[in-house]
């Protein structure tokens, strides 16, 4: 199984586990909520999480190899495949999670239509018309400094926390 579809698992068993419900099997959720690990992996590391492209849909983006996640005979991440996902990945996962699954699908959706790279790859096209331009790596940093940095560990800003001084460290 591909290294996207293992963090798609992972993404539906850490947010079953942190909401205690169901994913309800969302397969535009976790489109928006991969994009968003993406975009916070490029913010707090300066990598992306995964290396499959992002195309900017009607819908906002989408990674084309997780279409039908669900339909694709889905089963869940077993402990082993935890265990054996790097640990800055699933922290980027947790991060997000801890950021956006409070939000409803469409919330999520409108929230990515806000964003510079899936603007980018729409343009040109009318609102309802397909696209599959590939959204740059690039286009996502741009909007990755605009995010403000968190730490679902700690649940709060990484520019609240303290330096060794004592003073605030402001990034």
């Amino acid at each position: 199984m591909s290294e996207i579809r293992k963090l798609a698992q992972y993404l539906v068993y850490a947010y079953e586990k942190y909401t205690s419900s169901h994913f309800e099997n969302s397969e535009l959720k976790l489109q928006k909520m991969l994009y968003l690990a993406q975009r916070e992996s490029l913010a707090l590391y300066g990598e992306t999480l995964y290396d499959e492209d992002i195309q900017g849909w009607v819908h906002g983006p989408v990674i084309p190899e997780i279409r039908f996640f669900f339909e694709d005979d889905y089963s869940p991440i077993s402990t082993e495949e935890i265990e054996v996902l790097p640990e800055f990945k699933k922290y980027i996962i947790d991060n997000v999670i801890d950021q956006y699954a409070k939000y409803e699908t469409w919330s999520l959706r409108d929230l990515t239509h806000e964003e510079y790279c899936w603007k980018k790859s729409r343009e040109g096209l009318q609102d309802n018309e397909p696209g599959d331009k590939v959204i740059s790596v690039d286009d996502i940093k741009v909007d990755a400094e605009k995010v403000r940095q968190y730490d679902h560990q700690w649940g709060m800003f990484l520019d609240e926390f303290e330096d060794d001084e004592g003073d605030v460290h402001v990034q």
